[in-house]
């Protein structure tokens, strides 16, 4: 059970429409439910969602999203998102997994793909990218992605604080981590 109860239906209008919007006839995450019933945080939450069409691939948008949730241990969030985009992104049951799992070098990733999981580990482990990792993405990735890809980290990161100090209850159809343990060190 979450910490912050959901919102239960009817929704206020104005919510009813962001509601709409944003899941397409399905029923609300239990994380909208809850930042809906914050208007001021709901109106920030909102503000920051980088779901719209940017300068990243779905793909690698999702890639960074993924790891980003699983680097927080937040399988409510990588759940929704693999569920959700996954398909969409054409991300393997291998590269699902390797999100979780796998070494950033893993074999599954694409050269480009390699230096965004790095830069992402990197930056979840120091909040910073040294000279080296700047210049391997930087290889890949133009000014505006390269921004994209931090933004994303850190919003990823304050969604991962939200559902799991707020212990949301995992979404009844979304995905499930991996059931191996958790190592960045292994192959995949």
């Amino acid at each position: 059970m979450s910490r912050l109860a959901p919102l239960d239906p009817p929704y206020p209008a104005d919510v009813q429409q962001h509601f709409d919007r944003i899941m397409r006839g399905k029923p609300p995450l239990v994380l909208f439910r809850v930042m809906a019933g914050h208007p001021r945080a709901w109106e920030k939450f909102r503000g920051g969602s980088l779901l719209d069409r940017g300068p990243l691939s779905l793909r690698e948008r999702e890639i960074v999203i993924d790891r980003t949730c699983a680097l927080n241990a937040c399988e409510y969030e990588w759940g929704v998102h693999v569920t959700a985009f996954g398909a969409a992104a054409e991300l393997t049951e291998q590269q699902v997994d390797a999100t979780v799992r796998g070494a950033a070098d893993a074999a599954c990733w694409s050269p480009a793909e390699q230096a965004m999981i790095a830069a992402v580990d990197a930056l979840h482990a120091r909040a910073t990218l040294d000279d080296a990792e700047f210049a391997a993405l930087s290889a890949h990735y133009d000014e505006d992605q390269i921004l994209e890809i931090i933004l994303l980290c850190g919003f990823y990161r304050t969604v991962s604080y939200l559902a799991n100090a707020l212990a949301l209850p995992l979404e009844e159809t979304a995905a499930r981590f991996p059931r191996q343990p958790q190592s960045f060190r292994g192959d995949a």
